[in-house]
């Protein structure tokens, strides 16, 4: 695409491509993750991941490379590249002259008179990975040699040599299948070529290291399985598709016209909003007939509470208008968490959100009585669940707040631990989790009615909160709300927590108290790349995400800028400036669309250091981010219309 660019002196540069990564992500949850260069740098990295049936839904690597290998009147070629503690061998990357990501990722080869590319597509409704192959120029024939490497693992873990391993193959239209342990599905490993051949020789290479879990301090080290390889001869201008897929194979002679209209199904980019789009659909899984949302790419989970409501809006409503996948990943959404939403959750405020997430469809166009109908019942649950004796986690008091305790637990979305410790704790009455639950009785009272029994027992509660909450959390000394209060006081480490209290639908804090609030936010916590965890003012701060994994989480909420949170300060603001915010939104986003051809090539980070120049971290494709620019590109076309 023409907005991401790369400088390809530096693609041979290992410091520059190693933190440059691949993405491709489909409907079925299958993912395809590595550096530019293909060299695997984490142990979630992986021509093809797959979710697997037999072992929960959870995804597991099936082909962790693929070594390309050209040989030209005898002299032979390594394309590949791996890394073996400080060692990369073989350097396929010192022949790389280009990459290119739109919309496919496609890498270009160089050596002497050849010119080699390779382009990978993701199959949109398969678990199939599509490898394209062209001799683009060479004074003869070429023999190709594909080395596949296998791992049949999940993606959270490690392997290495055994013996319960199956190292016998079935040959198949094509190709050969592998499926080295029971439970998995077969691997189908087939070329569009019928000249092609498969050669077994199975090894295991031992010792593939991962250079970001060994910086991390993770164990960075596994053995894969390397069958064989398959052979072909290449003319100037001939191309082959290689396909690796889990289930049934493919047929071989369709395989050229399968890549062809994948990738004319993904279609050309032709402005930064198609990018959050195609993002979106990436980040909507779909197995069994049921859509639920994945929280990033590649480690995060599927159908997490917390995470699902939160982005569900933009993913949905804001990317295309999709009213429909809105409600039918909502339904599969409640159906999968009645122990969360009503029991008990280790994320206090999740189940309040259910009401900004309902707020933000009715905003949308969406009935409010028939949302009420069919989600009221459920928001009441809700709210009952937080009486006294139904949760452990979390009461509410006779004041009509909420007090969160559970010792040594994170019950909010700050949840980093450091050795089992919890780096924020923050055990007492939080200030987002008690905004939300005011915001959630007063939707629920506007739409019951006067007189009935919920009525009639909720109406007083709303008026204890409204009572109490400000005198509870504001601070009239340093002008904005304590991050929670508990039998010592009020904790006043500034925040972004607050920006709920000022932003939901039904605020319970004066006029001048959420300008206040605004102004200190606006000050000591906004960033071109989000909303920072921690004001760099406090002793804590951590503005860089580098380190061990003790640093890393020290940083994690303690500094640095998460871009979801850009989403409620762009609407309060909005709310308070109309179309004179325009500006500011748009130069508040704009970094992340500069940042595309970092980190996760076109997908949205999940979190960046706190300090400039605010270098991407965490997931590399996150459904959090992804959603928050979607919904403040709505609110700026909305308000520049107005």
């Amino acid at each position: 695409m023409a907005f991401l660019k790369f400088n390809k002196s530096e693609l041979v540069n290992l410091s520059y491509s190693l933190n440059r990564e691949i993405i491709l992500a489909n409907k079925t949850g299958a993912y395809c993750n590595t550096s530019i260069v293909t060299c695997n740098t984490r142990r979630y990295h992986g021509l093809l991941a797959v979710p697997v049936t037999a072992f929960g839904g959870y995804r597991h690597l099936l082909l962790s490379s693929l070594d390309e290998s050209l040989t030209l009147r005898g002299k032979r070629f390594n394309l590949g590249i791996h890394c073996y503690g400080d060692i990369y061998e073989p350097r396929g990357h010192k022949y790389i002259v280009d990459f290119d990501a739109d919309p496919v990722p496609c890498v270009t080869y160089k050596i002497g008179e050849i010119v080699f590319r390779k382009c990978i597509a993701l199959s949109q409704d398969r678990n199939q990975v599509l490898i394209h192959y062209e001799l683009v120029k060479a004074p003869a024939s070429v023999k190709l040699e594909l080395k596949p490497f296998l791992a049949f693992r999940n993606v959270h873990a490690l392997t290495g040599e055994n013996s319960a391993a199956r190292t016998d193959f079935k040959p198949i239209q094509g190709g050969v299948a592998f499926n080295m342990y029971e439970g998995f599905p077969d691997l189908n490993l087939q070329l569009s070529s019928a000249s092609s051949a498969f050669r077994y020789n199975p090894v295991w290479y031992k010792g593939v290291t991962y250079s970001d879990e060994m910086r991390r301090g993770y164990d960075c080290r596994e053995d894969l399985w390397v069958p064989g390889a398959f052979e072909m001869e290449l003319a100037p201008g001939e191309s082959i598709v290689f396909s690796a897929s889990a289930g049934d194979p493919d047929s071989a002679s369709a395989l050229k016209r399968r890549f062809e209209a994948t990738v004319k199904k993904i279609g050309p980019i032709t402005s930064f909003h198609d990018q959050l789009v195609r993002q979106a659909k990436s980040l909507i899984r779909e197995d069994g007939g049921r859509k639920r949302i994945v929280a990033g790419y590649s480690w995060l989970y599927t159908g997490l509470l917390r995470e699902t409501l939160f982005t569900l809006p933009g993913l949905t409503l804001y990317a295309n208008g999709d009213k429909k996948s809105f409600e039918e990943i909502l339904d599969n959404l409640i159906e999968d968490n009645q122990e969360r939403l009503t029991r008990r959750t280790t994320q206090v405020e999740a189940p309040l959100f259910l009401t900004v997430t309902l707020q933000q469809y009715i905003a949308f166009g969406a009935s409010d009585k028939a949302v009420w109908a069919k989600y009221g019942p459920v928001l009441r649950q809700v709210i009952e669940s937080y009486l006294p004796g139904v949760r452990q986690e979390v009461s509410m008091q006779p004041n009509g707040l909420l007090w969160a305790q559970m010792d040594g637990v994170a019950l909010t979305w700050m949840n980093a631990y450091i050795g089992g410790r919890a780096v924020t704790e923050r055990a007492g009455y939080q200030v987002e989790t008690n905004a939300l639950w005011y915001n959630a009785i007063c939707f629920a009272l506007s739409h019951e009615k006067k007189g009935s029994d919920f009525s009639r027992k909720w109406t007083p509660v709303r008026a204890l909160i409204e009572k109490n909450f400000q005198p509870m959390f504001w601070n009239e000394d340093l002008h904005f709300l304590a991050d929670y209060v508990d039998n010592a006081g009020q904790h006043m480490e500034l925040r972004p927590n607050q920006l709920w209290a000022v932003t939901v639908d039904n605020c319970c804090v004066s006029d001048e108290v959420i300008s206040s609030v605004m102004r200190v936010v606006n000050s000591e916590l906004v960033t071109r790349r989000g909303i920072r965890t921690l004001s760099p003012r406090d002793i804590r701060y951590k503005g860089v995400y580098e380190g061990n994994q003790l640093e890393r989480d020290e940083a994690y909420m303690n500094g640095c800028a998460w871009p979801h949170l850009l989403a409620q300060f762009c609407y309060l603001s909005f709310r308070m400036m109309g179309g004179a915010f325009v500006r500011r939104a748009e130069w508040l986003t704009e970094g992340f669309y500069e940042d595309l051809s970092k980190h996760g090539v076109g997908a949205f980070s999940e979190l960046y250091d706190g300090d400039p120049p605010h270098a991407p971290h965490g997931a590399v494709s996150s459904a959090m981010t992804t959603a928050a620019l979607l919904n403040v590109n709505w609110l700026i076309e909305k308000f520049r219309e107005d």
